[in-house]
């Protein structure tokens, strides 16, 4: 498409409506194509064009964790830009079903740029495209912006786009190298690809848990466009990808939806046959896991579109592709910008029929909502702080709640049992009903098992969020309405007149970890109950946190103030008891209320540990918890003051570490000396390869055949191999794991935990030397995709154990808790493992 935009603007001459805005080249002073632009610079030129263009409205929506700008630019025509705040007020209202006229208004369509940093051609094509919708000499874009409003957010992830920049430009040849294997083609760990934090922002759009995502969604959600592309790139040899998507796709997608990636793939591939450029559709990108930059808009009215270039941080300014051709930046340019103006061409061309259905769509949705269910009742459960985490993901999304119900009871499936049943509504159980206009997000976020039309997907296959919050929770056939829109929360007073003897916290949620972690870092004496006991007349369950009054408030100044206001920041009932003698139970000066010591902890990187689980563990301990955690390289690992170190923790990867013989020696004698090792996933294997007393479980082996009976099973055609691949196949599937609530990993649980498994790998039972914290059994499947030979495999084994070791403890997790930091039930494992097991 570039070459007839630029014809037309040879042709067309200078046109009424913008003023001239600067090109890429003479903002930048280098062609485009010829280097990777720092973000930056990127923003500044994004000004630059609003600065001489008044139709052009640059607004910074919020900061990355390194301080870097996030920032939107809206594109509109005069008349259009007149009325900016009409246009998208009038938006969000059709998004609520409130009614208004769909005709005369235009499509928004929102353009979002290098999610992944280094993938970063997208931010390139991202300057290009301003420069065109812009360009006063180009009468095809002023045409398309009288029924287009364009967002365009040109970088999405500038910390990682930065880090991979920065990487490219300080290595590359004066003439970049092709060759594949040459320096400038492989970045180093941990790469460009994720945030900060590490975490992939392209999966964070529902959960929200990265500051980039927040704050990007907070703005996204006040516009509710209804088009968006998510612009991306994929390894080098591919073709470029664009819609429409492949299979599965939710059922929830409208046949309006479909039709309408169709109607932009096959407007796409028009630009694409004139220039005889490859790419495919319908293969390999799905439409079903709910929080990506494509699905997300899906569940919410839009269309959502993934496109994908390929070349990713290892093509760089040009690579040799298997082929023999040279791929370019300046055509990975090209490709991109062709479709993004594609699909404002195509929104502009269906716009009255693309508002009419985005109307339709929220208007449907509440009067008429999809799926069997129409309720949802989260029992509370003597958990208040996870229900209020469970609550404040749903405000994020915009799904509309409350509290208690005008029926005292109702029937409805019990996710915990699969059954359905009778059961009371409490007044301050978390009540949904799915007559709103966010039904289908609702429905998506809440359904026990989706319905899957293809076994071969990109992504995990169930997230429900009753099992990733572990809350116990009834889906309903009929409506139900909630008796209160909030629920009151009774603050702690203090309470320095009465002189209470302690203050006790219940342990049940992340909330309660975070109180902890402040109050060790305020040097504050903290103790926790091994048992369960009675005190003031109330029940306490083991992991309640006992803070006295003896040893802490002559260090803490205003002790009950402190004690109380802090509570009250995470939401966290305290109970205040006046003597240190319990009515049932151990009392307070007993073996068994063990001391808090505030650990040091310690976690290992190297090239090969996952990035994105290094991230996991960074960012709850640093941003959730608030707690000090240090990050070791392994190649410093022979420097570590093991005598210092009381908590080690090895995320999911391979360790060098564990393989080399004196330093795995030294982290043994250190366990045994009274240390604590977390090992989670591959690392877990790793350790169970040592010989430290854990073994992983062997596969069952299947009844060899008759002597005389042949053998067909290797008989397989070539066609059906990725269908045998499947077999093998676990992208994220929920089983249900029984813990044994009396051991301290397991503190502040139920005797049920979820767990999300995406590999099949169990352990063996531990011996009389530890502990089976967390079993999978014969019938402990729940929901989600697992290939017919791999959840033979997941039965009989241990997903969390401690292994003792001398005086140490090795925590065992085969799962990860911290998945994607949205399956908040597991976020309390970890903080059982660091601050209770072996206290």
């Amino acid at each position: 498409m570039h070459k007839y935009i630029l014809l037309l603007l040879s042709l067309a001459g200078v046109l009424p409506g913008f003023a001239q805005a600067p090109t890429p080249a003479a903002f930048l002073g280098y062609k485009l194509g010829s280097q990777f632009t720092p973000s930056y610079r990127v923003v500044d030129y994004f000004k630059a064009v609003a600065a001489s263009v008044p139709q052009v409205k640059v607004e910074q929506y919020g900061s990355t964790y390194e301080g870097r700008p996030l920032i939107t630019a809206t594109i509109a025509s005069p008349e259009n830009f007149a009325k900016l705040e009409q246009i998208r007020q009038q938006s969000y209202d059709l998004s609520f079903a409130k009614g208004g006229a769909t005709a005369g208004q235009p499509v928004i369509v929102w353009l979002s740029y290098n999610v992944h940093g280094n993938e970063a051609v997208s931010s390139e094509a991202a300057m290009k495209t301003l420069y065109e919708l812009v360009n006063n000499g180009n009468a095809q874009t002023q045409q398309w912006l009288k029924n287009v409003v364009v967002i365009m957010d040109p970088c999405l992830n500038p910390d990682g786009h930065d880090r991979y920049v920065n990487f490219y430009n300080a290595t590359r040849n004066r003439r970049p190298s092709v060759d594949v294997y040459a320096r400038e083609h492989n970045e180093p760990w941990p790469g460009g690809r994720p945030n900060h934090y590490y975490f992939d922002l392209n999966r964070d759009w529902a959960w929200q848990s990265q500051q980039e995502s927040l704050q990007r969604l907070t703005k996204y959600n006040q516009w509710m466009p209804q088009v968006h592309v998510d612009f991306h790139e994929q390894e080098i040899n591919a073709p470029y990808y664009f819609a429409p998507a492949a299979e599965p796709f939710h059922d929830a997608i409208t046949p309006w939806q479909r039709e309408l990636q169709q109607l932009i793939g096959k407007n796409n591939a028009k630009y694409f046959d004139r220039e005889g450029w490859l790419y495919f559709t319908k293969e390999r990108f799905d439409l079903f896991y709910p929080s990506y930059g494509d699905t997300y808009p899906m569940y919410n009215g839009a269309l959502g579109m993934t496109f994908e270039q390929g070349g990713s941080g290892r093509a760089g300014i040009a690579v040799l592709k298997n082929d023999g051709d040279t791929l370019t930046l300046s055509d990975r340019i090209d490709h991109h910008f062709t479709t993004g103006m594609s699909t404002i061409e195509v929104a502009a061309d269906n716009a009255e029929k693309i508002m009419q259905e985005y109307a339709r769509f929220f208007k449907d949705a509440k009067s008429n909502p999809q799926g069997a269910y129409k309720a949802y009742v989260v029992k509370a459960a003597g958990n208040p702080e996870k229900l209020n985490s469970l609550a404040d993901l749903l405000r994020k999304n915009q799904i509309t709640f409350g509290y208690g119900a005008t029926a005292a009871g109702a029937t409805g499936f019990n996710y915990y049992n699969g059954k359905t049943e009778n059961f009371s509504i409490d007044k301050e159980d978390l009540v949904i009903n799915a007559y709103q206009p966010r039904s289908t997000m609702l429905r998506v976020l809440f359904e026990p098992v989706s319905k899957l039309s293809d076994s071969l997907t990109y992504d995990i296959t169930a997230w429900a969020l009753p099992y990733a919050y572990g809350l116990p929770t009834y889906a309903l056939k009929q409506s139900v309405t909630a008796a209160s829109d909030s629920l009151y929360i009774k603050n702690n007073k203090p309470l320095a007149a009465q002189m209470p003897y302690a203050y006790l916290a219940q342990w049940n949620s992340l909330r309660d970890a975070k109180f902890l972690a402040l109050l060790l870092q305020h040097q504050v004496k903290v103790r926790f109950s091994e048992t369960s006991f009675s005190a003031g007349g109330k029940d306490f369950s083991p992991g309640t946190l006992i803070i006295t009054r003896n040893g802490n408030a002559n260090a803490i100044k205003d002790f009950d103030n402190f004690i109380t206001s802090q509570a009250n920041k995470f939401r966290i009932q305290l109970d205040a008891v006046s003597s240190g003698f319990v009515e049932k139970g151990m009392d307070f000066g007993s073996d068994k209320i063990r001391f808090i010591k505030p650990p040091k902890v310690v976690m290992l990187a190297g090239d090969n540990v996952s990035s994105l689980a290094i991230g996991e563990v960074w960012h709850y301990m640093e941003q959730q918890l608030d707690y000090p955690v240090t990050i070791v390289q392994e190649s410093n690992a022979d420097d570590i003051k093991w005598q210092e170190v009381d908590v080690l923790i090895l995320p999911n990867g391979e360790y060098r570490s564990l393989s080399d013989k004196p330093v795995a020696e030294a982290i043994k004698n250190w366990v045994k000396k009274g240390g604590k090792l977390i090992a989670m996933e591959y690392a877990a294997a790793q350790v169970a390869g040592l010989d430290w007393g854990i073994k992983v479980k062997k596969e069952e082996e299947d009844k060899d055949p008759a002597p005389n009976d042949p053998d067909y099973t290797e008989v397989k055609p070539y066609a059906n191999r990725e269908r045998e691949s499947v077999k093998q196949f676990i992208p994220g599937a929920i089983y249900r794991v029984d813990l044994d609530t009396t051991h301290p990993l397991a503190f502040g649980y139920s005797p049920r935990y979820y767990t999300l498994k995406t590999d099949s790998r169990l352990y063996e039972f531990i011996g009389s030397d530890g502990w089976n914290v967390g079993v999978i059994k014969k019938d402990n499947y729940l929901s989600g995709f697992v290939g017919a030979d791999t959840r033979k495999r997941i039965r009989d084994g241990v997903i969390f154990g401690v292994k003792e070791l001398g005086t140490g403890q090795i925590v065992l997790m085969a799962d990860n808790p911290l998945f994607r930091s949205f399956w908040e039930n597991g976020k309390l494992l970890i903080a059982n493992a660091v601050f209770f097991v072996g206290e």
